[in-house]
């Protein structure tokens, strides 16, 4: 089977934003289909690891984007796997129009957890390691994002139906929804998010009590937090242009 997949999906108008751009929760969502399609299809897919009683989660996440698909664009998605580790895979994606034109690049790291026991389990680094492809993905790995929960305030926020998972957790773009929505509507209207970097911590349960945190850390760069008792389950930074 081939190392690297391709999805194909279609920038729907009823899933843009007021600007008439794909969202990046939507971005988000594009991504993780992709990655539980092309694990699915090599066995190693949801199904695959519920019989093992495991369960892939989400580590890290970067996101790089030139530009936006708008309504009706047919956007090419690639994925494919660059590193296997004792513990951690790493995985990368390209979303590009039906020309070939590129849209933006991601970077994504997942680790197996017992279903149990919610601790990581080890990788079969052989069977993953035969998917290795070193095709380019020319956008910095996912790296340090500075707190924010000490430099801002937090705006209340509990998990509620909407934001929960298959498995009953804080859904992974949801996080990201709830994120974006600190920044003011006019930040949407003048600039543009090039890049978007998440770090998940722990997992976020029905009811949680959270709080949201976001600091600039220099003129187009701000880090943010989703805190719970005051300790970080996510942290996360998105540069604009």
């Amino acid at each position: 089977m081939e190392k690297v997949g391709l999805f194909h999906f279609v920038a729907e108008p009823y899933l843009m934003d007021f600007r008439g751009r794909v969202t990046l929760p939507m971005i988000g969502n594009y991504l993780i289909h992709a990655a539980s399609s092309h694990a699915g299809e090599r066995g190693f897919g949801f199904n695959d690891m519920s019989e093992r009683h495991t369960a892939w989660v989400l580590s890290r996440l970067a996101i790089e984007m030139k530009e936006y698909p708008t309504a009706f664009d047919k956007i090419n998605l690639y994925t494919w796997i660059d590193e296997v580790g004792r513990l951690f895979t790493s995985r990368c994606f390209e979303l590009a129009d039906e020309n070939g034109k590129t849209f933006g690049f991601a970077r994504s790291i997942w680790a197996a957890i017992d279903v149990e026991t919610r601790r990581p389990t080890l990788l079969d680094i052989e069977a993953l390691g035969k998917y290795i492809d070193e095709r380019p993905c020319p956008i910095e790995k996912p790296g340090k994002i500075m707190p924010a929960e000490n430099k801002a305030e937090g705006i209340p926020y509990s998990i509620k139906y909407s934001d929960l998972d298959i498995n009953g957790h804080f859904n992974s773009v949801k996080y990201i929804e709830h994120l974006l929505d600190l920044f003011d509507i006019d930040q949407f209207k003048t600039r543009e998010i090039g890049r978007l970097e998440i770090a998940y911590q722990s997992e976020g349960k029905q009811g949680m009590p959270l709080t949201l945190h976001k600091a600039e850390s220099d003129p187009d760069k701000q880090d943010m937090a989703i805190c719970h008792e005051g300790k970080a389950i996510c942290r996360a930074a998105v540069t604009w242009r």
